[in-house]
């Protein structure tokens, strides 16, 4: 394998990336502290599982409907004025919806509706935040930015917006809403603030379409070995990734018998080790490079799930989600830096967002698949079935470990060598 970038320098503060870094934060606890108060918001108007679980599906359908078109419009618009605009708006509707909840007008087709209408927004947002980043730090700083933004959101998100979802909700139940367009309105603010060089961006040919924008952002990702390796290995671990976290409570309570203390323990045995994982990252891709640290993590992730599912012990559950958790952050980091180095310029947009899509559409098939299995052959097997696609997820890797990564030049039929952007 040619001799590939690692996280040679820090991001500096200045310059644009700490306003990056805090408004992704913020977002990250206000997403948090919405996800976590509208089931809890939607129990107390229905007592249908389906109409609950329906809040939680529109959630996640518009990346599967919008997520290749929010990619090609991130790749055609100003990024930073994409980011605050959508922020805003999003802010705005959060706040409405604070409004007719604390009046009592909240509805299950109020809650749908936002759910939808945020996730939209966001398959925008999302894929314009990545072709951003590269724009705001030094490309040899580029995986620890990553890291850094990662650990801040899973900080934010994971460990301090839990604890405060249930005392607003004890103040009254629009209060998560009312915060999480706060954080919205100042993201916006920091993102607006932000002073950023624009991309490089080969003009469009005439009578170009979002159609075949898409199309040329898809080809690109099939000719291109690392950027198809990792989107198929994202595809994969993301269909283990499903069937693993929709049956870990069966698995906690039911085979090994820990109850929802245990299960408590080993989410937070998971979040530990994902800041582990981002503590470290730069120290394992300096030694191994990046691409051999996603090979890395996913074979110890696999070894993590065969002992998830064959060890009936909570000790032995506890620290597999530790390795589990710190290797995930590992591959999250590389395979984004990936992504953002071999993306041809103008392109990132739609290689990140085909990324994005494979995750969300991988996952409910693990669910399902997960849910199938253990009712057949026990709660302990599914985790068995995601250590099997994490096996195949990282077998999609090696190719692309082996030689040379080349990078698809849009419209030139010839590849590069390696490099930054």
């Amino acid at each position: 394998m040619a001799a590939e970038a690692t996280d040679s320098a820090v991001p500096l503060w200045r310059g644009g990336f700490g306003r990056l870094w805090s408004a992704a934060v913020l977002s990250g606890f206000g997403d948090a502290l919405r996800t976590a108060a509208l089931p809890l918001l939607a129990v107390t108007l229905t007592d249908e599982p389906l109409l609950v679980a329906a809040v939680t599906a529109c959630g996640q359908l518009p990346w599967l409907l919008f997520g290749l078109l929010g990619g090609a419009v991130a790749d055609r618009v100003d990024q930073r004025r994409a980011m605050w605009t959508v922020d805003a708006v999003r802010g705005l509707l959060v706040a409405g919806f604070a409004v007719a909840v604390a009046l009592g007008h909240a509805s299950i087709p109020l809650l749908i509706g936002l759910a939808f209408t945020l996730t939209t927004l966001q398959t925008l947002f999302d894929n314009a935040a990545t072709a951003l980043l590269p724009t705001v730090v030094h490309p040899d700083a580029l995986g620890n930015a990553n890291a850094r933004l990662m650990t801040g959101q899973r900080i934010a998100g994971g460990l301090l917006a839990g604890p405060v979802v249930p005392l607003l909700l004890v103040a009254g139940a629009a209060l998560p809403f009312a915060a999480d367009a706060v954080t919205f309105l100042l993201a916006a603010v920091l993102v607006a603030t932000l002073r950023t060089t624009a991309p490089d961006r080969a003009a469009r040919p005439a009578g170009s379409t979002l159609r075949r924008e898409i199309a040329d952002g898809l080809r690109t990702l099939v000719r291109d070995r690392a950027l198809r390796g990792l989107c198929a290995a994202t595809a994969l671990c993301n269909i283990g990734m499903g069937a693993l976290i929709a049956t870990l409570v069966v698995l906690v309570t039911e085979w090994l018998r820990a109850g929802e203390t245990g299960y408590a323990v080993a989410l937070t045995a998971y979040a530990v080790g994902s800041l582990a994982g981002g503590a470290v990252n730069g120290r394992i891709t300096g030694r191994v490079g990046r691409l051999r640290a996603v090979l890395l993590a996913g074979t110890a992730q696999l070894c993590a799930l065969v002992v998830m599912g064959s060890v009936r012990s909570t000790v032995a559950l506890v620290a597999a989600l530790a390795v589990f958790g710190f290797m995930g952050m590992v591959w999250n980091v590389n395979t984004t830096t990936l992504t953002q180095q071999h993306s041809p310029a103008g392109m990132l947009g739609r290689v990140s967002s085909a990324h994005r899509t494979l995750a969300v559409a991988g996952a409910p098939l693990g669910a399902l698949l997960g849910g199938a299995v253990a009712a057949a052959w026990g709660a302990n097997t599914p985790a068995l079935l995601a250590a099997v696609f994490f096996a195949l997820s990282v077998a999609a890797l090696i190719p692309a470990a082996r030689s040379d990564v080349p990078v698809v030049v849009p419209g030139d039929g010839v590849t590069t060598a390696p490099g930054h952007r």
